[in-house]
């Protein structure tokens, strides 16, 4: 039943913050008569739409979670024996409960401002721990995106290591999923790498082969020795990565005992549901000399202030916003979310109740063969872990695929002549009772007495693992929660208050979204089920398609891109392939403005362009004089422009339409960055300034919360000359007629928090979208016009408007009392607030963004903090503060400090705990006080720290 969206119990009214009669008051604040009036100042009146967006009316939430237990019983969750990189598994409930499904894990930020996240940077550590550990490699990341992109970053990264300038070609073994390879392939292709794929065995290296890609074990289920192989890719100059399955390494030797340079793959298995394809945390360790070219974050150890330890983003130069079209990668969204799950999974299990798991899987696996050998059939011989291979006629391998679909089982075919079967946590005696069944009659009581588990010596695992405490204390589910609970103590997230970055629009992650993708109806589906299994995401897929397009004003949409810096990829060389197909495949500049998102120049240089910078004006906008002539310079190459609208410097700029004209006119195209959507749905759209294709970023104006840097969703919306080349994907058709390679390995991304964006669509309606673009624009004005007198606003329309985020300048501080941009934001932190966006898109200033979900007396809250802090400033300018020790330098202030017995500084315990009234009812206390960057990276530690510091922490 549809609801008005402006009755006071409807979803919209629920999501939207300011209510009419807070509206009125903050209209009156910023000098407009009407939010009407507010919006004809702040967009142009030549992009803006002309009819409402041509979506339903919105639902109650009752009714859509009705709609989506409807919709999860037409998917059917058939037993997938399938394999490819994707196991079922079993998430311990204490897990699934208290991080899950707990606005305190999932509604955080990127851990920048480190004092507030050490809850999720100590999980985060144990991931790499855990990796390292089980690889036996020497550093490894925070977690990439699925395993076929963390293959295409290693292969990238080995391509930067090649010693010779002409070794251009990589070696991808036939025996890797084929996902994985094909990837690879879309990857390797616009960088010029020419990718040959073949039989390990019988490949011949030579100086021109910078790197090979194998798999452990192999896609059809054989463990193989590498050892050799490895041996003569190093004599040859080559490096090699190892694709791993994480639950096999507690059994098998780990890459890093082969010899293997790159250890990349997939932590699915570790506790985190299927969910058609994702989000899954992907990882990649490698040897320490590589440590400054991996892709992705890092976390190491540090101190703070006061020589306590703590952890924090190590080394943040490597990352794209700095080094910018010079990025070795554009990952940008990690999956921290699924990275904290997996490594609470093995905190849960310990080093001995994980190696009992992968026994149990790969002693399974052994009585599949014997059974199915009993039965006289052909199976695969040598070492095995979880997966079998049968070999039949042609006849007879049909006759078992539908004698398993016909038993609710899916087994995968691997070739006209043979199948797999791949076993997981989930599966006990009765389920192999039933697979056996479909081959014949086998006494599956007998088969286990008889059956042992053998793997050959130099395939056996012999060094130790998991070691530290972490792995080895929270065993009981008592401790285990307390242990979850500690940590989510140390971090700041929306449970807390606003959360006010420019550019990341951190919104309400409302709890309606967020319940269905829990559901085993959504989220034990194995993404290579046959579609007929899936028909309820087949439905909510077509409509969050649908609504897409009507919110872009495209008509073609992929929802593959499983984050925003992907389908900023994905879109380039959708484009890339337009020019391509129109036997212009030597256009290779991009255009991209210099106040651009970092991932922009580094997207650009991954799909084979050349950046060509564009010089900004003096009031932010692209300066359309210098664009004339870069685009009149490579007219003949020109292939696209980037642009984000509004723009980074938070401003709808008045001539977009005229920069697009001028791109068209020279051949190129026009790629619209989605970051900044929220302030344009229902009031204007991509299609209306002029671009062809856009990325958006599901986790930031749809409502996929962030989960302390990942997930994230980022499909991209094209128009309709260029729907023919949507990504495809090599097992699950996907993608337009001439499709480029796939961008992610699951067909739809990480399909299960795509249910989210449905949700909050349909929930919203078409007037609750346009009314919460209206109110973000309304709280960032009235931010604006309360923090300018005091902090002046850096950039404003041409009527005086910001859009949804404004720039405040801090940088006269600096001369008048010393004070950097980052004092602010680690005195935010005593007030209870997370830092606004620091020194982006201009150096020295805040980039505030309140999103349409925070409430008037919210923004209040953080206004009030601002300008306390401005009046502590003020004292240090009049001399009253010493301009060394005083409230901001010394900020954040930590239980610890002021509880001390000792006090030296020249202002009061409560003046640095409780600076206001309201501060002391909702304390936020950080666990660390200032982190000394520097010393981390000068003294890099990306691994658990001895018990010996995790004690003196708790102290």
């Amino acid at each position: 039943m549809a609801i008005d969206p402006k009755h006071p119990d409807s979803f919209p009214a629920r999501h939207i913050g300011p209510d009419e009669a807070d509206q009125k008051q903050m209209l009156r604040a910023v000098g407009a008569a009407s939010l009407e009036e507010l919006i004809a100042q702040t967009i142009p009146e030549s992009i803006r739409l002309r009819a409402p967006l041509d979506l339903p009316p919105g639902e109650s939430e009752h009714d859509l979670l009705r709609e989506a237990r409807a919709l999860a019983g037409q998917n059917r969750i058939a037993r997938s024996y399938l394999g490819m990189g994707y196991s079922d598994c079993l998430t311990p409930p204490v897990i699934q409960r208290n991080i899950v499904e707990n606005p305190g894990w999932y509604t955080a930020y990127t851990p920048y401002q480190a004092e507030i996240a050490q809850g999720r940077l100590e999980a985060l550590l144990n991931f790499q721990t855990m990796i390292m550990d089980l690889t036996a490699l020497d550093v490894a990341g925070a977690s990439l995106l699925d395993e076929g992109t963390a293959a295409a970053e290693a292969m990238h990264m080995l391509h930067g290591l090649a010693e010779r300038d002409d070794a251009n070609t990589f070696f991808v073994s036939e025996r890797c999923h084929p996902q994985t390879i094909e990837v690879v392939r879309t990857r390797a292709e616009p960088r010029g790498v020419e990718v040959v794929v073949g039989d390990h065995e019988r490949f011949v290296f030579d100086g021109r082969v910078f790197g090979a890609l194998v798999q452990y074990p192999a896609t059809d289920g054989a463990v193989l020795d590498y050892r050799a192989f490895i041996q003569q890719a190093h004599a040859a100059g080559s490096r090699v990565v190892m694709a791993c399955d994480l639950l096999s390494l507690l059994l098998l030797t780990p890459p890093g005992e082969l010899g293997a340079d790159v250890a990349v793959g997939n932590s699915q298995r570790f506790g985190v549901p299927l969910g058609y394809g994702g989000p899954h945390a992907a990882f990649l360790a490698t040897r320490k000399e590589h440590t400054r070219r991996m892709p992705g974050r890092l976390i190491g150890v540090s101190q703070d202030a006061h020589g306590k330890t703590a952890f924090r983003m190590a080394l943040q130069t490597r990352e794209q916003h700095i080094r910018r079209e010079k990025a070795t990668s554009n990952i940008c969204t990690a999956q921290v979310l699924l990275a904290v799950v997996a490594s609470m999974y093995a905190v849960y299990h310990g080093p001995s109740g994980l190696k009992a798991i992968a026994e149990r899987v790969a002693g399974l696996t052994a009585m599949l063969r014997r059974g199915l050998e009993k039965l006289g059939l052909k199976v695969s011989g040598g070492p095995l872990f979880d997966t079998v291979r049968v070999e039949g006629t042609r006849a007879e391998v049909e006759r078992w695929l539908h004698g398993a679909d016909v038993d609710g089982m899916n087994f995968r075919r691997l070739s006209e002549g043979s199948l797999c079967i791949a076993l997981d946590e989930a599966t006990g005696l009765a389920d192999l009772a039933k697979i056996l069944a479909v081959f014949g009659r086998v006494d599956v009581t007998a088969l286990a007495r008889e059956t042992t588990l053998e793997l050959p010596e130099p395939l056996r695992r012999q060094s130790r693992y998991l070691t530290h405490a972490v792995f080895n204390t929270h065993h009981s589910e008592s401790e285990m929660l307390r242990y979850i609970r500690r940590l989510e103590s140390r971090d700041l997230s929306l449970t807390h208050s606003m959360i006010p970055l420019g550019s990341c629009t951190m919104k309400l992650n409302a709890t309606a979204e967020m319940m269905p993708i829990t559901w085993p109806g959504w989220n034990r589906l194995h993404p290579f089920a046959p579609p007929s299994q899936a028909e309820g995401y087949q439905h909510v897929f077509r409509q969050l398609t649908q609504m897409l397009a009507a919110v872009t004003g495209f008509p073609g949409v992929s929802l593959q891109p499983n984050a925003g810096s992907q389908g900023e990829l994905a879109g380039l060389m959708v484009i890339r392939q337009y020019h391509q197909s129109r036997g212009q495949g030597h256009r290779d500049i991009c255009l991209i403005p210099s106040s651009a998102h970092g991932t922009n120049p580094a997207s650009a240089v991954m799909a084979g362009y050349q950046v060509v910078v564009v010089k900004c004006d003096d009031s932010g906008n692209v300066d359309e004089g210098d664009l004339v002539e870069r685009a009149r310079e490579h007219a003949e190459r020109l292939a696209a422009l980037m642009i984000t609208y509004p723009s980074t410097h938070g401003v709808f700029e008045e001539g977009v339409r005229r920069l697009c004209e001028i791109v068209h006119q020279h051949g190129g195209q026009v790629y619209m960055d989605g970051a900044n959507m929220n302030a344009q749905v229902g009031l204007t759209r991509p299609a209306e300034i002029g671009a062809d294709v856009c990325h958006i970023n599901l986790h930031k104006t749809f409502c996929i919360p962030h989960g302390g840097g990942g997930p994230g969703m980022g499909p991209i919306a094209v128009a309709q000359h260029l729907c023919d080349f949507l990504p495809g994907h090599p097992v699950v058709k996907t993608g337009g007629s001439a499709a480029i390679g796939p961008i992610s390995a699951a067909p739809w991304g990480s399909s299960s928090i795509l249910l989210i964006p449905w949700a909050y669509v349909r929930m919203m309606g078409g007037a609750g979208l346009t009314r919460a673009t209206e109110v973000a624009i309304l709280n960032a004005n009235y931010i604006a016009a309360r923090l300018d007198p005091h902090y002046p606003v850096v950039y404003r329309g041409k009527q005086g408007r910001v859009a949804l985020e404004c720039i405040v300048d801090l940088r006269p501080l600096k001369k008048s009392a010393g004070v950097e941009a980052e004092d602010v934001a680690k005195r935010l932190m005593d007030y209870g607030f997370h830092a606004p966006t620091i020194s982006f898109p201009v150096a020295g200033t805040l980039m505030v963004e309140p999103t349409e979900s925070e409430s008037k007396a919210e923004i209040d809250r953080f206004c009030a903090a601002m300008l306390a802090i401005r009046d502590e400033i003020r004292e240090i300018e009049e001399g009253k503060a010493d301009k060394q020790d005083n409230l901001l330098k010394n900020a954040p202030h930590t239980a610890a400090m002021v509880t001390d017995d000792e006090w030296s500084h020249p202002y009061s315990r409560r003046e640095a705990a409780f600076p206001l009234p309201w501060v002391q009812e909702k304390k936020v206390w950080p666990a660390v006080g200032r982190i000394d960057n520097p010393y981390g990276d000068r003294n890099l530690m990306c691994i658990c720290p001895p018990v010996e510091e995790y004690a003196e922490q708790e102290l």
